[in-house]
């Protein structure tokens, strides 16, 4: 893996790394590492994997869609 190095960083934000890393049982630097892949979006991605593989083990839900419940609602008022 790769490595950087990070100078002139505010000390609040040193405190709150501080206060995760003690909170969660981890490091300081994991902490840090955490926070630059939620910054470039890794989480977001990962999460998007999971809802993927989620979907794909339960399958189409049966019943109809949000779009057809609005579209029904909305055609029974307009009568």
């Amino acid at each position: 893996m790769a490595q950087i190095v990070v100078r002139n960083i505010d000390e609040a934000v040193i405190a709150a790394l501080r206060r995760r890393a003690a909170a969660s049982g981890t490091s300081m630097e994991e902490q840090a590492r955490r926070a630059l892949a939620r910054a470039v979006g890794l989480d977001r991605e990962a999460a998007v994997r999971r809802l993927k593989q989620v979907r794909r083990r339960i399958g189409r839900v049966s019943g109809p869609s949000i779009v057809e419940d609005l579209h029904r609602d909305r055609n029974r008022d307009s009568q």
